[in-house]
């Protein structure tokens, strides 16, 4: 690996190598959040979102090694960060474009990943909606999609984290029983996929592949069965096992509880994860505080119970998260290689110390 990836890994990563980040890169989900809890009147403003983003950023970073924000409306919040707490912007325009088969990405279009680097980014995220078993031509123009990001973050020599949301708009509801029996095999194939070396993605943000809810035998269990606790549990272990590169898991909006008693299950199934992106579990329950009461409102609550959120989260990665260099056997393993002007490596200089 090259000096500048290995440098933003660790900078979002805490002293043992585990990525414990909070995600508030939301734009248009949250600003649709704000104006329900309004009731509709009246609406979300972009200063909305810069006071909710500045609030989040200011109490949480002081226990997450990292802090995933956009560049339309988050950069004033890196002012109030923790000083230590690393910086992951958003590369991707917010939402799809549903006229529109095969959520195709788009890049904002105003940034650019040298400009991302300049606004303070230790490393560049990129969201992509993928469907395994959709259409090769729409699948094609992402995997080319996404070799142009990859490409460029190597050319500027910083990490590329993806995050891979799966769906298939054929079986409906993602949340629903049966997106939750397809849910594995397309997390798994995406990770498969995008783990290759072709696409320069330093780390993969995937969901758990599992649907709790309809996991017999654990808490969250709505009384409809999609796979067994063993079935969940060699689930888990099958999506782990296709990736060759760091993989941290992302919240997709559930409850706190919900991606906690997830990570156990991971954990339990002894799962190689390097950590997580925690978004909205960590404080979608401060939106309507917030949306009636304002910041300071907000900012009692995070500090009362967005701080126990992040705290009990940070519990479960002690037990069960392990450091992004385990996967390739260790960081004595990881030689520091010189570029080349076109971004080739060349040459090892140094190992990891």
């Amino acid at each position: 690996m090259t000096r500048g990836k290995v440098d933003g890994i660790t900078a979002l990563a805490d002293e043992r190598g585990v990525i414990a980040a909070t995600a508030m890169d939301q734009r248009g989900s949250l600003k649709k959040s704000i104006a329900q809890a309004r009731g509709g009147s009246p609406e979300s403003t972009a200063e909305d979102l810069v006071q909710f983003k500045q609030a989040v950023t200011q109490v949480l970073t002081q226990y997450a090694s990292g802090i995933l924000l956009d560049p339309e409306y988050g950069l004033l919040a890196l002012r109030s960060k923790n000083p230590h707490t690393g910086v992951l912007l958003a590369y991707e325009e917010s939402g799809y474009d549903a006229t529109i088969k095969g959520r195709r990405p788009s890049l904002l279009p105003d940034w650019s990943v040298r400009r991302l680097i300049a606004a303070g980014a230790n490393a560049v995220k990129f969201l992509l909606y993928y469907n395994a078993f959709d259409t090769e031509p729409i699948n094609a123009i992402k995997q080319a999609f996404i070799e142009r990001v990859g490409a460029e973050c190597v050319a500027n020599d910083v990490p590329f984290f993806l995050e891979i949301v799966t769906y298939d708009d054929a079986l409906g509801d993602s949340r629903g029983l049966e997106f939750a029996k397809k849910k594995p095999d397309q997390v798994t194939r995406a990770a498969a996929e995008f783990t290759q070396a072709p696409y320069g993605i330093d780390v993969l943000k995937v969901e758990v592949p599992i649907n709790l809810t309809f996991v017999e035998g654990t808490r969250a269990f709505g009384g409809a069965a999609a796979y067994t606790r063993s079935d969940a549990m060699r689930l888990l272990r099958e999506a782990a096992s296709v990736a060759t590169k760091p993989f941290i898991y992302l919240s997709a909006g559930v409850t706190d509880g919900v991606f906690r008693e997830s990570l156990e299950l991971a954990g339990e199934s002894g799962v190689n994860y390097a950590g997580v992106l925690c978004g909205r579990a960590m404080w979608q329950d401060g939106i309507p505080i917030f949306a009636r009461e304002g910041e300071t409102a907000l900012l009692a609550w995070l500090e009362d119970r967005g701080v126990k959120n992040i705290k009990a989260l940070n519990e479960l990665l002690l037990e069960g998260a392990r450091p992004w260099w385990t996967v390739y056997g260790g960081k004595e393993n990881i030689e520091i290689v010189a570029r080349l002007a076109q971004g080739a490596p060349s040459g090892a200089v140094e190992t990891i110390s």
